[in-house]
């Protein structure tokens, strides 16, 4: 039983008339009518009764209609559901995000493709660390990912969607907490807490690189598996930190947040990347609505 004997005999069935089946079809004649005796070859049974004068349906005609405008119908919707898989408007993508920056951007990020993308299901994946995106990416695990840079070259491309500054962040007691800004090189003597460095911490390398820059190395006396829980760590005076400036949304009590002073360039690009030969056409969709809703700073800003 083939595919174009049933949209044949649909049209002989709806039309009741041979002759204006085959226009509808763009079809001789005589092959329309070979292909419905083949059909009811293949059934067992007479579909059409025909005369001189009129076609109609048989009993098992009329039955075996309601079956094959149901097969048309689900042919069309696979077809369709093909073709907008092809078109990246289908399927799914998994998404990466890491940090509260990134958790911000993406609400908007995500209206967006979903008003362009509706059939595409969105998959988030949470990671504490950029170094994890990193991997997932590479391990194919992800899509795409949310991230702070820099994001090592080969595989992975990336395009930076925002440069976020870093703070200090103080116990609410502590002599520089009253003041507008901290430059760097007065919390020299002070204990840190930050993230461990065994799990590739772009936030604690921009840290540790900007105190380089005011000309010391940081003391780290503790260290903390997320944000929430340095923070926290500051506001029980345990030491400080240097912080993204998205991460004062926390609002922790007992907890300061000052700009940096002094001339040191204290900030942290979020970038977004992907695998540089990944084919996926929903990919494509993704990062063309990217380019629109979350645009590269300015030169001058990177």
């Amino acid at each position: 039983m083939e595919l174009r004997h049933l949209r044949a005999f649909a049209a002989v069935a709806e039309e009741l008339h041979f002759g204006r089946a085959a226009l509808r079809l763009h079809a001789a004649q005589p092959a329309l009518s070979q292909q419905i005796k083949h059909l009811e070859q293949d059934v067992g049974t007479l579909l059409l009764e025909r005369t001189t004068r009129q076609v109609r349906l048989t009993a098992a005609g009329v039955v075996f209609l309601e079956h094959v405008h149901r097969v048309l119908a689900e042919v069309d919707r696979a077809r369709e559901s093909v073709l907008a898989t092809e078109r990246g408007a289908r399927g799914e993508i998994r998404v990466g995000v890491t940090g509260a920056i990134t958790w911000r951007l993406l609400p908007r990020m995500a209206r967006a493709y979903r008003q362009r993308y509706p059939l595409v299901r969105l998959d988030l994946h949470p990671a504490v660390f950029s170094g994890t995106q990193v991997s997932s990416l590479l391990d194919g695990r992800i899509d795409v990912g949310f991230l702070r840079a820099p994001v090592p070259d080969g595989p992975l491309a990336s395009r930076v969607i925002l440069n976020e500054p870093l703070m200090a962040v103080l116990p609410l007691g502590h002599p520089l907490a009253g003041a507008d800004a901290v430059d760097l090189a007065d919390l020299s003597g002070e204990p840190f807490v930050t993230y461990p460095s065994r799990h590739g911490s772009a936030l604690r390398d921009a840290a540790v690189h900007a105190c380089f820059s005011a000309g010391f190395t940081p003391r780290v006396v503790q260290e903390a598996p997320d944000t929430h829980t340095v923070v926290a760590l500051v506001g029980a005076a345990v030491g400080v930190t240097l912080m993204p400036a998205s991460a004062e949304r926390l609002q922790l009590e007992g907890v300061v947040f000052r700009p940096i002073a002094g001339g040191v360039d204290v900030r942290v690009p979020i970038a977004l990347a992907w695998r540089r030969e990944d084919p996926s056409p929903v990919l494509a969709g993704f990062l063309a609505t990217a380019e629109e809703v979350l645009p590269s700073p300015p030169r001058g800003d990177r």
